[in-house]
């Protein structure tokens, strides 16, 4: 009987060795965005203006059907994690998610309409700032500590791989806009430099949080999406948006670069791709696009119809567009700005994988315009 009970002991204690160390070895994602990297927690959230839950959203994305991307098919973030051969993490208000999931994926915290700032973002009612999903975070390693232990989770936590993918909202949808008192208490120095002090702050707060290997997204030429360029008198890009997305861009790369020299064991990199996003805009057909101008999802000649809906009409070829809708890029610009920033920072591709669904013929989900 002594024999026996000492045989179990034993047994329970390697299998939760076994298990421990697994969870220890598993590298996994923990992403931080706004609409751009949103796998589906504006979904859930019933109040919020900023979604992307109706068709023809998700179209080229497994089964086609909405799921809380605001694309066609996968975002930035997909695409490097895919090539980087690590799991897709689900959103933080997948119903199905539990530990075990975030063991083994990770967990993405990006909401539509988030920014930087608590402030960004307020007319869309419910979005997550940048500090309520840091906040949200915190709470995931409650559970993680309380699964697996305090040093697991510790470890677990410092081998992961970190995303910061915001700011466009804090210019597009607060320091633009007059309804917002940013507009008019900063200049446009005093706001690149309002966010990076907060973005610092942010940034040193996930590194305290245990975040070792992290990277931020830069700005691209956000003057030049459909909905800047429909609001400009001439049609063409906004080049105060422009301006400041680069001063974004080197204002975010100086303080990545700080951080990684005074923060102990940080490895943080700044994923710039600012020129390829313009060149492809500037010259589309060099990259295979016929379009980059206006979106794929439009509402007839009604323009800006702000998001993709049912009663929209659909580009011929979504493959040769740049844009999806008035805010966002396609499923094939994603790939681009993706392999550009993969190549800028050198990662290795432990393996390649295929895109979660390919683009299916141009006729092959709902209505389609005659343009090319």
């Amino acid at each position: 009987m002594k024999i026996t009970s000492l045989a179990l002991a034993i047994t329970v204690v390697t299998l939760f060795g076994t298990t421990i160390d697994r969870y220890h070895c598993k590298e996994v994602q923990f992403i931080f965005g706004d609409s751009l990297s949103d796998v589906g927690n504006n979904k859930q959230l019933s109040r919020s203006l900023a979604q992307a839950s109706l068709p023809w959203y998700g179209i080229d994305f497994g089964n086609g059907l909405p799921n809380g991307r605001f694309c066609n098919g996968r975002t930035v973030a997909d695409i490097i994690g895919d090539k980087m051969g690590l799991p897709r993490p689900p959103a933080f208000l997948d119903p199905s998610l539990t530990e075990d999931i975030i063991l083994e994926k990770g967990v993405n915290y990006a909401s539509g309409g988030g920014g930087i700032l608590n402030e960004t973002g307020s007319y869309f009612i419910q979005r997550f700032s940048l500090y309520k999903q840091i906040e949200l975070f915190q709470g995931t390693q409650s559970l993680i500590r309380s699964k697996i232990g305090k040093e697991a989770a510790g470890k677990f936590f410092q081998s992961a791989r970190y995303v910061v993918a915001l700011g466009s909202n804090d210019f597009i949808n607060n320091y633009l806009m007059p309804v917002y008192s940013d507009s008019w208490t900063y200049n446009d120095q005093s706001f690149v430099d309002y966010l990076m002090e907060t973005l610092n702050s942010q940034l040193k707060l996930l590194h305290k949080l245990g975040a070792r290997q992290l990277m931020v997204f830069g700005l691209g030429p956000m003057g030049c999406i459909p909905l800047q360029r429909v609001l400009s008198t001439s049609g063409g890009c906004q080049d105060r948006s422009n301006k400041l997305a680069l001063s974004f861009n080197k204002a975010a790369s100086k303080l990545l670069t700080d951080l990684s020299s005074r923060l102990p064991n940080a490895s943080y990199k700044f994923g710039d791709a600012y020129d390829v996003v313009n060149d492809v805009i500037t010259n589309p057909s060099k990259y295979g696009f016929s379009n980059s101008d206006s979106p794929c999802c439009s509402f007839g000649r009604i323009r800006p119809a702000l998001t993709c809906v049912p009663a929209s009409t659909l580009c011929k070829d979504r493959s040769k567009y740049v844009f999806w809708d008035e805010y966002h890029p396609s499923d094939a610009a994603n790939e681009i700005i993706a392999n550009e920033i993969i190549k800028k920072l050198g990662f290795l591709h432990d393996h390649d994988t295929e895109p979660n669904a390919p683009s299916p013929a141009p006729d092959a989900f709902g209505p389609s315009s005659e343009e090319e």
